[in-house]
């Protein structure tokens, strides 16, 4: 296990060792210009963005799971649609409807007989708008885990409080809220990882935050050092807000004490409350989905990309074979990962783990040059012996194939799997595990036969969660692929880049298109994976 953190870390422990090197007064300049506003604008990103997921996401999740109301099967999966939008892509997609030029803006000048300067438009190209933005995007890591821990309670529980006279409200707040504490801020801690890395949108938007300055430091001044120590910066700032949730939720632990799992009571909604409960999940996947799709299927129609058809083929291919081989190793290590925790409960297990899943902070170029240095270095060496030795010479092993960049991915998105296979492999007691043990189970027979059904659902909101970012994922993609290998991500980026929108729209909804089948039947199997329930969902 120690091995397997080593490994998964090592990309990591690269960047934060240039921490200790000299900058030559750099990191000085930057401290006197610039961090002030990337620390203003990344923390106010982070609470905006972290608060919206947690009320949108944990509010939706238990909508769809404990009430009855017009169009819940079909919410049901809609709410995870945003999830297969780019964060930049949703970007370019607003901006072009809602500019002065675009088409809202002059429908409204046209319609009103306004000029420049006569009405208040919010501009979205702003701090505010990409908060919005992003918000949209990342609330179904949220509704996914809530979704998945609300799923996996037992009804025993929420017997109890409905005996102690609390209603639908009061049942929510004090009784399931808590339950699922460890899902719902799993969540949010990869909301807010996400929102600290995002690049493609903030770049766009011109708003100043660490990532914009890593890359601008890095790529632009060529300060690998200063930018190292600026991701360091980042690095830190998540340790802190991991332990500050550890700290707050102190020597509470959250158990299902029992293994009777019946169908869940489900409140009927009638007149004013279904149109309300109908409304609060429909308005997130309008804006966060149906519109930026409709935008972008109308630009794609209009003109799209001329490579369209046995290219694309290949694009699409190339994104799909990254992402199933990517989301299944990660899941893997996640249940070593915290089965291993769990087995043996060490101060160095805990830390050999916790630093295995501090990739998702660092933005994925830097994971990406993390990972170059020492491959580089192995390639180089194993060449050099190989021509001393044999007097051949075999290219790049390592850095020049695809290997790379799902290695890349794994150390990009383990702590997607690993929050969400711990949240619920927290909440099996260990009372199983011994009686497990007492019938003759070895531990591993007793993750297969014990853990892995009672988990099923959580394994397969980790899997989507991992298969949708890598679908998704843009620096580390283009930094690390080999030659002539292009993925979706990297074909709507380069031209959505170049302002040729439209001819990025089509391999945009490409990303949304691939994405959207694993979702809608992934989210299904979830419904079904309830411990119990048959098929009777």
């Amino acid at each position: 296990m120690l091995g397997v953190a080593l490994v998964v870390a090592l990309p990591v422990i690269v960047v934060m060792a240039h921490v200790v090197m000299p900058t030559q007064g750099v990191w000085q300049h930057l401290a006197s210009t610039v961090l002030g506003r990337y620390l203003g604008n990344t923390f106010y990103l982070a609470v905006t963005v972290g608060l919206g997921s947690m009320v949108i996401g944990t509010g939706t999740a238990w909508l769809v799971v404990m009430c009855r109301f017009p169009g819940r099967r079909v919410f049901e999966w809609a709410l995870l649609l945003p999830l297969a939008v780019p964060t930049y892509v949703i970007a370019y997609a607003y901006t072009d409807f809602l500019q002065y030029a675009g088409p809202l803006q002059s429908w409204l000048r046209e319609l009103f007989d306004w000029g420049h300067g006569d009405y208040f438009f919010p501009d979205i190209r702003s701090l505010g708008g990409a908060a919005t933005l992003i918000t949209l995007v990342l609330y179904p890591y949220v509704y996914l885990l809530a979704r998945a821990a609300f799923l996996e309670q037992s009804v025993c529980v929420l017997d109890v409080g409905r005996t102690l006279g609390r209603g639908p409200w009061n049942l929510f707040v004090s009784v399931a809220v808590p339950l699922a504490r460890p899902a719902i801020v799993g969540g949010v801690s990869l909301v807010l990882m996400e929102t600290l890395n995002e690049f493609g949108a903030v770049q766009f938007f011109g708003v100043d935050t660490f990532t914009t300055g890593i890359y601008r430091t890095w790529f632009g001044l060529g300060e690998q050092v200063a930018a190292a120590q600026l991701a360091a910066c980042l690095l830190l700032f998540v340790i802190a807000l991991v332990l500050l949730e550890r700290w707050s939720r102190g020597k509470r632990r959250y158990f299902h004490t029992t293994g009777r799992y019946q169908q869940l009571p489900e409140y009927r909604l009638r007149g004013w409350r279904a149109t309300a409960a109908f409304t609060a999940c429909a308005l997130p996947v309008l804006i966060g989905f149906l519109i930026p799709s409709g935008l972008l299927l109308q630009m794609a129609v209009a003109k799209g990309d001329a490579l369209f058809g046995t290219r694309f083929f290949d694009f699409a291919w190339n994104s799909l074979m990254l992402a199933v081989i990517a989301s299944l190793i990660a899941v893997g290590l996640a249940v070593i990962l915290s089965y291993g925790v769990r087995l043996h409960d060490s101060p160095l297990t805990r830390i050999a783990t916790r630093i295995a899943s501090m990739g998702y902070a660092i933005p994925g170029s830097v994971i990406a040059v993390g990972i170059l240095i020492p491959f580089a270095w192995l390639d180089n060496t194993v060449n050099t012996w190989l021509h001393v030795h044999y007097g051949k010479i075999v290219g790049l092993i390592f850095s020049g194939s695809a290997f790379i960049l799902v290695y890349a991915y794994v150390v990009r998105f383990l702590a997607v799997s690993f929050n969400t296979v711990e949240a619920s492999l927290g909440k099996v007691t260990p009372s199983m595990d011994a009686a497990s043990r007492t019938l003759g189970q070895t531990p591993a027979g007793t993750l297969k036969r014990v853990h892995t059904p009672i988990m099923r659902g959580s394994l397969i909101a980790a899997g989507i969660l991992v298969f949708v970012d890598v679908m998704k994922e843009l620096p580390a993609t283009i930094i690390l692929r080999p030659f002539n290998f292009d993925t979706l991500a990297v074909r709507a980026y380069s031209l959505a880049s170049d302002e040729r929108l439209a001819e990025a729209s089509t391999a945009s909804l490409a990303i949304v298109a691939v994405g959207i089948v694993p979702v809608i039947l992934l989210s299904m199997a979830m419904r079904r994976s309830r411990p119990g329930s048959g098929n009777h969902h």
